[in-house]
């Protein structure tokens, strides 16, 4: 009797290894919240020490004070943050690319949404407002069409629309001298938008997560 020995079938042309990409995802996340964290907490810091008497650092027609070593240090740690954040976006955009050419190889359907929109779909206003979530939600429809989208892409996006609100949070509409007086006026407000930024990034680092986990043992339950 001769044995037949079985060969996995070759992975489909075009499946992009996504695993790494997820890990750095999450950890680009994870430093993220870190740095909205660590800018609460100089807003508190701000808040405590209270206004000086010489008043808020932009003194209104072009008139800019000296900042103090707080104020100071504020500048440095938003800094820091904006840089840390634009990372994270542009490394969860290289997951968000790898797992939408992998559902699109796997189903074997191409994505709802043009290539050029993972890019400006968050810039653009109004279409930023539900396109960032059909491209996520499309990575995984396309492959599971009979599965409930997972309600953390829901958790996610609704937070993140939340710290787009109002000009605070993701996007502040205010240069940081101007946030630096709102701290001292009343810090809550800006300690809510943080908390929801903090919160959108946990809710995102667990769908990719999620989404990555998904696909990868429905690509092995295929034998690729």
């Amino acid at each position: 009797m001769i044995e037949q020995k079985f060969t996995p079938a070759a992975p489909p042309p075009g499946l992009r290894p996504v695993r790494g990409a997820a890990r750095c995802a999450v950890v680009a996340l994870a430093l993220a919240s870190v740095a909205w964290v660590a800018r609460a907490v100089w807003e508190i810091r701000l808040a405590v020490a209270g206004e000086p008497a010489s008043g808020p650092p932009d003194q209104g027609g072009g008139v800019h004070r000296p900042l103090n070593t707080l104020e100071d240090s504020y500048h440095l740690v938003t800094s820091v943050g904006g840089a840390v954040t634009a990372v994270c976006a542009i490394v969860f955009l290289f997951w968000l690319d790898r797992v939408r050419d992998n559902a699109k190889v796997v189903s074997g359907t191409a994505p709802r949404y043009v290539y050029i929109w993972l890019w400006v779909g968050w810039i653009v206003p109004l279409m930023n407002l539900w396109v960032p979530r059909g491209l996520v939600a499309d990575v995984h429809r396309s492959v599971f069409p009979e599965r409930r989208l997972p309600a953390v892409v829901n958790w996610w996006w609704g937070l993140w629309l939340l710290g787009l609100a109002g000009g605070v949070g993701i996007v502040y509409a205010d240069d940081t001298d101007e946030i630096i007086a709102r701290a001292y006026d009343g810090v809550l407000p800006l300690l809510a938008a943080d908390a929801v930024i903090v919160a959108a990034a946990g809710a995102a680092a667990l769908m990719v997560h999620t989404l990555t986990t998904a696909q990868q043992e429905h690509i092995a339950a295929k034998g690729y």
